[in-house]
């Protein structure tokens, strides 16, 4: 794995149709269909279709999450994961240092201590004993990334970790994200339905559609010239600003 820090080949995640008494199998979903990629030590990759597309499926499968039906996935180190819904993530019966030093006995405890883990993420020691009702939407999703970080995991896997935040608050995080993964020299596969945000963060990208890869490349060339009429009708479909097609806020993060 010279160079990656994950290899995917062929997978396959297929989910069985039954009908009938004796629920005999008839079909299946097909909602990873023969995907393969690689993600370069220290990049990010964005991946990134509709709902249903089959992106978070293959997210969970590289976090162990998921049983493939088929196919290989090779990891060249830790993996840590953070979620779309902050709140749903974390233990309302727990303070953020409970929840933080939990999460290193288990897994590095002599990597950071929390309040260390705090820093990283822009927070101070005065959240360490209050509990996730108390801080806002993007205050929680900075506690998650703190989690996922007590692991000292080379690839950090972020499932629509910004799309539930607001605009502002979204950059913010985005840029925090960013940050980290220069200091820490993480690895991100990122996944989003926001081709604005996946600019923001990914040196290549993977647009997905009915559980295949329809097109991948560096993100640049991808966003600038993609080349499958799917990818075409994402961009397309992305709202502009009145006058002089100027593209939404969401794009220019």
């Amino acid at each position: 794995m010279t160079g990656n820090v994950l290899e995917v080949r062929d997978l396959r995640v297929w989910f069985p149709v039954k009908k009938g008494v004796l629920a005999r199998t008839v079909g299946h979903v097909k909602a990873v269909d023969g995907v393969s990629f690689d993600l370069r030590r220290g990049e990010t990759l964005g991946v990134v279709g509709e709902s249903g597309s089959g992106k978070s499926t293959v997210a969970r499968v590289v976090a162990g999450l998921q049983k493939p039906t088929a196919g290989e996935v090779r990891l060249g180190g830790r993996v840590a994961m953070v979620f779309q819904d902050p709140l749903g993530s974390l233990n309302p019966r727990l303070t953020t240092r409970a929840t933080l030093e939990e999460t290193l006995r288990l897994n590095r405890p002599n990597a950071f201590s929390a309040e260390q883990l705090l820093e990283l993420v822009g927070l101070g020691p005065d959240v360490l004993e209050r509990y996730p009702h108390a801080f806002s939407g993007g205050q929680r999703q900075r506690i998650c990334i703190a989690r996922a970080l007590a692991a000292r995991p080379e690839l950090l896997i972020c499932d629509e970790a910004v799309s539930a935040l607001d605009l502002s608050v979204r950059a913010a995080v985005l840029d925090l994200l960013a940050d980290l993964k220069r200091r820490l020299s993480l690895s991100i596969l990122f996944i989003t339905h926001d081709l604005g945000v996946a600019r923001h963060l990914s040196d290549s990208l993977l647009v997905m559609h009915g559980g295949r890869v329809v097109e991948a490349g560096a993100a640049a060339d991808v966003l600038r010239a993609p080349k499958a009429a799917y990818t075409r009708a994402l961009l397309a479909a992305v709202p502009r600003l009145p006058g002089h097609g100027c593209p939404p806020l969401s794009w220019i993060l």
